[in-house]
C-alpha cells in the first residue's frame, strides 16, 4: 500500500508496508511482573464485583419475598425455598465468575505492571550511568506517553552532560 503512518512513539513517518511484527522474542510470558501492584488492583476490582454480587442477591431476594407474600397460592413456599436458592445464586456468582475476574485482572493489570517494572530497571541503569539509548516498551503496553516523556528527559539530561566537559574547559580556557 502507498502511503506513510506516523508512529505514536517515534514521531517518525515510515512506509505503511515496512512495519515490524511483534516477533515472539519480545513477548512478555510471565503475566504477574509487579504481584503487589497487580494483586492490589486486582483485589479492589474483585470486592467491587463480591459487593455488587451481594447487594444484587439482597435485593432479589426482597423482591422475591414480597411477591411471595402477595402470591394468592404457593408463596409459603417460594419463602421456604427463598434461602437456599440465593445460596445457590451467591455461590454460582463466587465460584464461577471471581476466578474469571481474577483471571481477566491479571491479563489487564501486565499491560500496566509490565511497564512500570521496565521504567524502575531502565532508571536504574540510566542512575547508574548504564544505559544510553532510548526506554522501549512493548506495542500495546500501556503508559506509551510516559516512556515518551522519560525518553525527553533522559535525552535532555545525557545532552547537558555532554555538553557539561565542554563548558568546564571552556571556564579554564
Amino acid at each position: 500500500r502507498a502511503g506513510f503512518l506516523v508512529s505514536k512513539r517515534s514521531r517518525v513517518p515510515f512506509p505503511l508496508m515496512a512495519m515490524p511484527r511483534q516477533s515472539n522474542k519480545y513477548k512478555r510470558r510471565i503475566k504477574l511482573i509487579k504481584p503487589g501492584l497487580q494483586f492490589r488492583l486486582i483485589g479492589a476490582f474483585l470486592g467491587l464485583c463480591a459487593l455488587s454480587f451481594l447487594l444484587q442477591s439482597l435485593l432479589i431476594g426482597q423482591r422475591l419475598s414480597e411477591a411471595a407474600t402477595e402470591m394468592p397460592s404457593g408463596g409459603n413456599y417460594l419463602q421456604e425455598l427463598l434461602p437456599s436458592l440465593m445460596f445457590e445464586v451467591l455461590l454460582f456468582s463466587f465460584g464461577l465468575l471471581l476466578p474469571l475476574i481474577f483471571t481477566v485482572g491479571v491479563l489487564v493489570t501486565f499491560r500496566i505492571a509490565g511497564p512500570v517494572y521496565r521504567f524502575e530497571q531502565y532508571l536504574g541503569q540510566v542512575a547508574r550511568g548504564e544505559q544510553d539509548g532510548p526506554c522501549r516498551i512493548r506495542k500495546g503496553d500501556e503508559l506509551q506517553e510516559l516512556c515518551d516523556r522519560i525518553n525527553e528527559a533522559t535525552l535532555a539530561l545525557g545532552e547537558a552532560r555532554s555538553s557539561a566537559p565542554e563548558q568546564e574547559r571552556r571556564r579554564a580556557a
